[in-house]
């Protein structure tokens, strides 16, 4: 791959970007990075990483590759910008959450496009994402996705209708899993213990169980059956999250992200 080309420059963008540095996929040198307005952001990217700002759109002529990163109710907006700078083979790789191929398409015409939902975990190699190709994407192209989608975590290859479900689990995933540790360091800090213990305790207590998982093969309810000794304090904190219906609030958490995603491919 020599020359990638970013168009958006946000933390999914920077993930990338990161990544593939780090694990070697990308030279910094053949990396471009673009946005509509944040110069400022594009220095402080460039500074950091070694990689080079897009000066002019005429450059996109030599792109062996075009990211399209930006926000996606700007996404419409970019891809036409871009359309007469572009050469009509160049593939496309997409991390706009729910913008369909053939949306892509409409806009730029029929080229490869490989579609690939990420999280930021991207940064350190430990993403996990799920793509879905169009059908100009050829198997040597395929695999160079994978090299540069494996190098910063896992990839799984699913229909592109089933990328709404990744995006709600995987993609936003990270979220809701900080989102559970700081009501862990609420909740802690109030029983005395500092903010930092509190982290350093579940920080380890979640890549422990991740990593259990991984290695015991067992079923989840399993392993948290092991836990939960009759009369004990695991199983009176799970009666507690029964009786607040946390299945229910992850179902709706999944759900309502599932259904926004959607929302996204429709242009709502």
């Amino acid at each position: 791959m020599q020359k990638v080309m970013f168009l958006g420059a946000g933390s999914m963008a920077e993930a990338l970007i990161q990544g593939w540095i780090e694990q070697e996929v990308v030279n910094a040198n053949n990396i471009y990075i673009s946005n509509r307005l944040n110069y400022e952001r594009l220095d402080s990217l460039s500074l950091k990483y070694g990689v080079n700002i897009l000066q002019k759109k005429e450059q996109l002529f030599d792109a062996d590759l075009i990211v399209l990163a930006v926000k996606p109710k700007d996404g419409k907006t970019a891809m036409e910008a871009i359309l007469p700078f572009i050469d009509e083979n160049t593939p496309i790789l997409t991390v706009m959450a729910g913008i369909s191929m053939s949306t892509i398409s409409d806009i730029l015409g029929d080229r490869p496009i490989a579609r690939v939902m990420p999280n930021t975990s991207a940064t350190i190699g430990m993403s996990a994402s799920g793509v879905a190709f169009n059908e100009y994407v050829s198997e040597e192209q395929k695999k160079r996705y994978y090299q540069m989608l494996d190098a910063i975590g896992i990839v799984i290859e699913v229909e592109e209708d089933k990328l709404h479900a990744v995006t709600a689990l995987s993609g936003s995933g990270p979220a809701y899993l900080y989102y559970l540790l700081e009501a862990f360091e609420t909740v802690g800090t109030e029983f005395g213990l500092s903010k930092e213990t509190v982290r350093t305790l579940m920080v380890q207590t979640i890549a422990g169980s991740a990593a259990m998982l991984q290695k015991v093969k067992e079923e989840p309810d399993v392993l948290r059956r092991k836990v939960t000794s009759p009369g004990g304090t695991t199983e009176a904190g799970i009666r507690a999250l029964q009786d607040h219906h946390f299945n229910e609030a992850i179902f709706q958490c999944i759900k309502s992200a599932e259904a926004r995603s959607r929302e996204l491919s429709k242009g709502e």
